[in-house]
């Protein structure tokens, strides 16, 4: 039997009015380690299985600092029918908000099949630190098709549109040289703020497999691709100090 399951989240600058999860997304507010709110997202059961529908919304309103993370990573598994899985997260950010959206990363099990859409709406005066970490198959076994797309607007004009799909169902080539070369993991992080309107961070590359772009706004989008899981994350967490995010 499939779930349908939603969890929300509603930051101000006095509390977290609106901290409601259901199904498989528990919402459990931690201690932050900066000012701001803090919520760490507990799977309390196993999801998302083939055939699932499971969704996150987190605002931060006007003047309010949010960080959600996760306790642990999101395992993609097959269900019993064969149906694919959705995920569906949507974030939106005020004035002079902050939104950091850090979770663990998500597996793609093999013969798994997920879907995973990720909207974003920022204010003109607001701030964001996302990242997202696929890992493709559990150790030693093939992945599962994972599909992810990422749409970022910024006071409501486009700001980023990409989309990544991996796996035996994704299109021929997602393994190959242009795309992912081999490697079985992939991120990104994407930091958004209205000081590089001032300040553009120029081009580089962050190694073999990562490169650190300037979007056309004031933005920041930093891929990679790695061997593993633990990889990835060292590829990241230096590209966002070297942020001073």
């Amino acid at each position: 039997m499939s779930v349908q399951a939603t969890a929300r989240i509603v930051a101000t600058p006095g509390g977290l009015p609106v901290l409601a999860g259901d199904g498989p997304l528990a919402l459990r507010r931690t201690r932050a380690g900066g000012p701001g709110h803090r919520v760490t997202v507990v799977g309390a059961m196993s999801a998302p299985l083939g055939g699932d529908r499971l969704a996150i919304e987190a605002e931060a309103s006007d003047g309010s600092r949010l960080t959600v993370d996760s306790a642990a990573a999101t395992i993609a598994l097959p269900g019993r029918t064969g149906a694919r899985a959705h995920y569906d997260v949507t974030l939106t950010v005020g004035e002079d908000a902050v939104l950091r959206w850090l979770p663990e990363q998500l597996i793609a099990a093999q013969g798994s099949e997920l879907r995973m859409r990720t909207r974003v709406e920022l204010a003109a005066t607001a701030r964001l630190v996302l990242r997202e970490e696929q890992i493709l198959g559990r150790y030693g076994e093939r992945p599962g098709t994972l599909t992810t797309r990422l749409t970022v607007h910024r006071a409501q004009r486009p700001l980023l549109d990409t989309e990544l799909s991996c796996g035996p169902g994704a299109p021929r080539g997602w393994d190959g040289p242009a795309v992912l070369a081999g490697h079985r993991a992939v991120g990104q992080l994407l930091v958004v703020d209205p000081e590089y309107d001032d300040s553009p961070v120029k081009a580089r590359s962050l190694g073999p497999a990562a490169v650190l772009t300037p979007l056309a706004g004031p933005a920041v989008l930093v891929t990679a691709v790695a061997e593993d899981a633990r990889a990835l994350r060292g590829v990241l967490d230096e590209a966002l100090a070297q942020l001073h995010r």
